[in-house]
This record gives C-alpha cells, sequence and structure tokens, in this order.
C-alpha cells in the first residue's frame, strides 16, 4: 500500500486493486506543483470527496472527466456533481461501498460543507465525512475536515484503524496539539499522518507539535508526491 500526499488534505491511496484519489486539491493550492498534476493523478481510478469546500472538491469535476473515473461522496452532495454529467455514487454514513477490493466506509465529522458556485451564494452539500479505508490488511482513518468527537471513541473501538491521517493545520479543523490529543485518547494508530497543514499562512506549519506529543507512535511529515510506504 502506498500512500502519496498532494498537499492540503489530498492524497493518493494506492490499495488493493484501488487507486484512489482522495480530497485532491491541485488547481490554486500553493503547496501543489502545477507541472506535476498529470504525475499526481496517473492511473486513478475513484475519485473520494469527504465535504464540499473547494480546497476538498473544486478539483473533482475536472478530474473525474478527464479520467472517466467516477466520484464517492455523501448524498447531498453527490446530486450537485452529478449535475455535471459525471458518474457520482451517493452514499451515507454507515454506509459501505467496495473500490476494487478496498472496503470505505464513510464515518462522522464536525465540520460543515457547501459549494461556492463561480463566487456566489454558498450551496448546502450534505454533511462533512471522514472515512475508514481498509485494505491490504490495514485499516485507514481519514478524518476528514473534524475537531475531536466523541464519536472518536467507538469509532476506533469498531474499525480499528491502524493508520490516522489526522487534519491538523487549526482554526478551520483540530490543530497538531488537538489532534495527537485525539491519536492518543480514542486510537491504536501505528502510524500518523497529518495534513490540512502547511498550505496557507492561517494553518500550521510544523508538525513538531505533534511529533512530542506522540513519542511512541510513528509520525510522518508527508512531503509533496513522495510516496509512503505502508
Amino acid at each position: 500500500m502506498k500512500l502519496t500526499w498532494l498537499g492540503h488534505s489530498g492524497f493518493r491511496i494506492e490499495i488493493e486493486n484501488a487507486v484512489i484519489l482522495l480530497d485532491p486539491f491541485l488547481s490554486g493550492n500553493p503547496s501543489f506543483p502545477d507541472d506535476r498534476r498529470a504525475e499526481a493523478i496517473q492511473g486513478a481510478t475513484h475519485l473520494l470527496i469527504s465535504h464540499g469546500h473547494g480546497d476538498h472538491c473544486a478539483d473533482a469535476v475536472a478530474i473525474a472527466r478527464e479520467l472517466s473515473i467516477p466520484i464517492y461522496c455523501i448524498h447531498e452532495l453527490s446530486l450537485l456533481l452529478a449535475e455535471e454529467g459525471l458518474e457520482v455514487v451517493g452514499f451515507g454514513k454507515g454506509g459501505t461501498v467496495e473500490l476494487n477490493g478496498a472496503q470505505v466506509t464513510m464515518v462522522n465529522a464536525t465540520h460543515s460543507s457547501s459549494i461556492d458556485y463561480q463566487g456566489g451564494t454558498p450551496i448546502y452539500a450534505g454533511q462533512p465525512a471522514g472515512f475508514m479505508i481498509a485494505g491490504d490488511g490495514h485499516v485507514i482513518y481519514a478524518s476528514g475536515d473534524t475537531d475531536i468527537m466523541a464519536d472518536m471513541e467507538w469509532m476506533a473501538e469498531y474499525h480499528q484503524p491502524d493508520i490516522g491521517i489526522l487534519c491538523a493545520g487549526g482554526h478551520f479543523t483540530m490543530d497538531m496539539k488537538r489532534a495527537a490529543f485525539a491519536a492518543k485518547k480514542y486510537f491504536d494508530f501505528k502510524v500518523v499522518i497529518p495534513c490540512h497543514y502547511k498550505t496557507f499562512p492561517l494553518l500550521e506549519q510544523s508538525a513538531q507539535t505533534m511529533i512530542a506529543a506522540l513519542p511512541h507512535i510513528r509520525v510522518v511529515e508527508p512531503k509533496i508526491l513522495t510516496a509512503i510506504d505502508l
């Protein structure tokens, strides 16, 4: 299994026979090199979108159209994206979809979700979500945008994820300290990968606070388009 950071909260996840693009934010992302876009999306089989905000969803339509691959997301967002004439599969929290051998279950997140069409009034896009992604002997918890929540306790007990992709930039989501607290209190991760940071000055720029708080867990500071083999 390989995880490759695409900057911000975007990941390329090569698991089982799937190549999943999770929340790819490429266009307009100051941390993503535009000349490596083709490399980032090459061979992708599915798009997985946690919520409608532009820093997670804005590239979904273009990539899905270019590669002729389906988008998986919460039901209300799926209705909006389907208006673009794409293959979109909407599902809900607690629902599981099979993506070329990988089992993806939608779980709760505490945040907001909307689409801003051409700078107009935001349109409600359903609730935000996270995902449990199981395959190749691992379970990944991709938190999406969230704060700490009590749901993490049962989610950890039920799904038993060993890898955490945790938003940790602060301001809009958990920061490094809060994400590390959640990892210690609720989960038994072997590997934690922070995301939703560094992209803009408003967000945290370093994972050192998380690393210091989790001395017995492998905290990987991801590098853009550098694969993490797990």
